[in-house]
């Protein structure tokens, strides 16, 4: 066995998109790996066979991150692999063009195209497509123009983006770039006339749409606004016979996160915020098609319906809802796993997964479940469920722990006021030897309502191979125990903080091969907001790496994507109704307390905790001097650790591993 490397995750394979083929004989998938030389991901398709046992790529070209059945044996992708379509795209049109492929064999061919910037498709029948894309207010109407105008429009689109203009917020989104009077728009489009025919308004921004088993009709969730986005949505659903979209929402400040078509009713999810706020845990609902007879079926289930568990393990999306049969199934996240479970019209619930780990992407048909999983400390594979046996289909990420070597969770719980237990872990060096003194790293998560579990965390391994004792723990504001333990509103830097110095005590206490006087901790977003507050509270840590942080709650609130929502729900306050409390819960406040040396990690392009956070602290520490760094990325967002370029993300973890060496070792 040998160490694990730092650049050992551009090794591994990520996997996501999981669908299942229309008799139920395949699964399709994305597989994602990263080439180092060229900075990128290579993503392409790829068809498990459950029948032989066997998973085979179907396409080539590195670019193919998305797909959809057509039938049993045949797939369609979007791609643009023609010169001339490549240069339409380039020249500013907005197209998005389908490929189609036989499992069987043979190559992949052209099969239609739509003049939309497509973001997600659904196949009614042979001549026509639900789909969604996005509208912009400012792109002009090509297919209203003569060809010279054409060209002369697609000039001024290219001359346009030199410059912004925003009348609304919010005005841009992390990993989106600027959204202003953008929306996502839904569609039906006529493949054979290649029209496409707009059924939302130009206002509406659709946040998910599904069809029933017939086609006949479409349930859509969407929020529609002018100048400022508020927090509720929308329920429509479509006859799509004749085109006609109904509003069926109950009428008050709603927020609905899914809706489905179940039997003869809608099951749908959602919450008011008014117990808990924004974070507030959906609950299921039945309705009649028309809106009528709501109904509340999940009693007093708290849990939240999709996956929190952190890895930095994961590239790509998929879903985490799937109707089949007489059933919704769905993903809970439950302390420190996430598990796969169903329920009826009745409000009855089922687990069904019993399994440590997480589900990364779940896929149902005809009983049978399948799902993307990170179990024990396995990185990706898929999997089938049967009963409560899990059966690993595919092995591309077997190699790491047959060959590298890897550190086990050591679980540490502790109980605090009002009899709350909180969970943590510890990771010991990979070649400890009783009676030696190690550095140690606090690492903290983000969200706050994310969790830490036991699965594989690249950046914890390696600390653990380079001689680290690496701790974490779910402190109070995390996932996974309901809306009361997640509820830390207007309690920022208090309960949560308390939480972490009491485990990190603890650890001390039970781990006596750590040496007290070299501990360093870090955390992204959140857990770069604490790593913020705690080196303003004490100076116990001997270095910090800051990530995506928050520093000040009133610039926060006035320059990011979901800052106008989010800090006055999350700190019970705005710059107008509380200034002070703001003030109060702000790291920079404290920064003329710090004596920690203080790695700053930020991206120019992060507009979930924009770049001003990191540089208001940096600026902070070095006008009271304190010994610090900025290392700022260019060209990436908040997801840097997670899916940042492959160069970024081994230039992020070498800034943050060569620091605590020299201030720890």
């Amino acid at each position: 066995m040998e160490n694990l490397r730092l650049d050992d995750f551009t090794k591994y394979k990520f996997l996501s998109g999981i669908k299942a083929s229309p008799a139920g004989q395949y699964l399709g998938f994305v597989l994602h790996q990263m080439d180092v030389d060229e900075n990128k991901y290579l993503s392409n398709i790829y068809v498990h066979d459950l029948k032989e046992g066997v998973s085979i790529k179907l396409t080539s070209l590195d670019e193919e991150r998305s797909f959809v059945w057509k039938d049993e044996n045949t797939m369609l992708f979007p791609s643009i692999r023609n010169k001339k379509d490549r240069e339409r795209k380039e020249k500013g049109e907005q197209l998005t063009a389908y490929y189609e492929i036989n499992l069987k064999g043979g190559e992949a061919n052209k099969a239609f195209e739509v003049p939309l910037n497509v973001t997600n498709l659904e196949i009614l029948d042979e001549e026509h497509l639900l789909l969604t894309a996005v509208y912009d207010h400012n792109y002009p109407k090509l297919d209203e123009l003569t060809n010279e105008e054409k060209e002369k429009a697609l000039k001024q689109v290219k001359e346009n983006k030199d410059y912004e203009v925003l009348d609304e917020i919010p005005f841009w989104l992390n990993g989106q770039g600027f959204t202003n009077k953008k929306r996502n728009r839904l569609y039906i489009y006529n493949i054979k006339e290649g029209k496409a025919i707009a059924i939302t308004d130009e206002y509406t921004d659709v946040g998910s749409y599904k069809l029933n088993r017939e086609r006949t009709k479409a349930l859509i969730i969407g929020s529609t606004y002018t100048d400022k986005m508020e927090m509720k949505s929308d329920i429509y659903i479509l006859d799509i016979e004749n085109n006609s979209l109904k509003n069926i929402s109950m009428g008050t400040l709603f927020r609905y996160s899914s809706g489905s078509f179940l039997g003869d009713k809608i099951i749908f999810t959602g919450h008011e915020a008014k117990s808990f706020g924004l974070n507030e845990n959906p609950s299921f609902y039945t309705m009649k098609l028309d809106g009528s007879n709501v109904e509340k079926i999940s009693g007093d289930f708290e849990f939240s319906i999709w996956n929190s568990v952190g890895s930095d393990c994961r590239y790509g999306g998929s879903q985490s809802m799937k109707i089949d049969g007489k059933y919704l199934y769905f993903v809970t996240t439950e302390w420190d796993s996430s598990f796969i479970n169903r329920i009826d019209l009745n409000g009855n619930i089922e687990k069904l997964s019993a399994g440590k780990g997480s589900i990364d992407g779940l896929e149902v048909l005809d009983g049978k479940i399948h799902f993307i999983g990170l179990r024990g400390l396995k990185l990706q594979e898929l999997y089938s469920l049967e009963g409560e046996q899990e059966i690993q289909l595919t092995h591309f990420n077997d190699w790491v722990l047959e060959e590298k070597k890897v550190s086990a969770p050591e679980k540490l719980s502790f109980v605090v006021e009002d009899n709350i237990t909180i969970e943590g872990w510890v990771l010991k060096p990979v070649d400890y030897k009783e009676g030696e003194k190690y550095p140690a790293i606090l690492d903290i998560h983000g969200g706050p309502k994310t969790a830490y579990g036991e699965v594989f965390f690249h950046e914890m391994q390696y600390w653990a191979n380079e001689g680290y004792v690496v701790l974490f723990c779910n402190p109070r504001g995390s996932d996974g125990r309901g809306n009361q333990f997640a509820d830390i509103r207007g309690k920022y830097g208090t309960i949560d903080y308390d939480d972490l110095m009491k485990f990190t005590d603890l650890v001390l206490e039970q781990y006596l091969c750590i040496d007290k006087d070299r501990i360093g901790v870090t955390g992204g977003s959140y857990g770069g907001f604490m790593t913020n507050w705690i080196i303003g509270h004490t100076n116990r840590f001997k270095a910090a790496a800051s990530q995506r942080s928050i520093s000040n709650w009133t610039s926060k609130f006035a320059t990011t994507d979901i800052g106008y929502y989010f800090v006055d729900d999350q700190n019970a306050a705005t710059p107008w109704s509380d200034y002070e409390k703001l003030w109060f819960h702000s790291p920079m406040k404290y920064a003329d307390k710090v004596s920690t040396p203080t790695l700053f990690i930020h991206s120019e392009e992060d507009y979930r905790c924009w770049l001003s956070e990191g540089i208001q602290m940096f600026t902070s520490l070095k006008y009271h001097g304190v010994e610090s760094r900025l290392c700022m990325f260019r060209g990436e967002n908040h997801e840097l650790s997670r899916s940042g370029k492959p160069k970024h993300r081994i230039r992020r973890l070498e800034e943050i591993t060569n620091w605590f060496n020299k201030y720890l070792k």
